[in-house]
């Protein structure tokens, strides 16, 4: 299966909390991708860049450079993505997403970087159903809001940043639905 989640998050609340959330709201062991880094953060970074991948290592996780892309990095991502594309291939495997990549103002939902939408497409060939989850605070307290699983579409032709944006936008629509309206941004859900 693979899991797909809005990064939320906002001063005082961080996104892991999503991901130890969803993995103690599911009956299976999930696989999370999650940053190497913090890289806006000044004089954290290096500690970041420091605690990160071990933490990843302790709890089984992918370490991916942080968003947004940075061209040195590139090797770097594409070992992470090989890694996680060979979880992905165990029997029962369950991979833990968020596509936006990274916080996002006011945590409204936010565009995928370019590639997510192949990136995805690749996982759910051996990851399906795709389960989306909306995360979010309401009233003081904390919303898990798990939708119906689905399966991309297939692609429909065009060229491939045509097809990367279509599996993302039906990826991220079907997380907009788990969200209330003010959080969709430009998914209607």
């Amino acid at each position: 299966m693979l899991v797909v989640i809005n990064h939320y998050s906002r001063p005082g609340f961080a996104a892991w909390w999503i991901a130890l959330s969803i993995s103690a709201a599911l009956p299976m062991d999930v696989h999370w991708l999650m940053t190497s880094a913090w890289n806006h953060l000044g004089p954290l970074t290096p500690a970041s860049r420091w605690l990160f991948p071990r933490l990843a290592q302790v709890y089984g996780f992918t370490p991916t450079p942080p968003m947004p892309p940075n061209p040195a990095e590139t090797a770097s991502r594409v070992q992470a993505v090989r890694q996680v594309l060979r979880v992905a291939r165990r029997p029962g495997a369950v991979i833990g997403l968020a596509p936006e990549g990274c916080d996002q103002p006011d945590g409204i939902l936010g565009r995928p970087p370019p590639g997510s939408g192949r990136f995805i497409r690749q996982l759910a060939k051996t990851c399906h159903p795709i389960l989306p989850v909306g995360f979010y605070e309401d009233r003081g307290g904390l919303c898990l809001q798990f939708g119906p699983p689905f399966e991309l579409a297939p692609a429909a032709g065009g060229s491939q940043a045509a097809q990367d944006e279509d599996a993302s936008r039906q990826v991220m629509a079907a997380i907009a639905r788990q969200l209330p309206e003010r959080l969709r941004g430009v998914y209607d859900g």
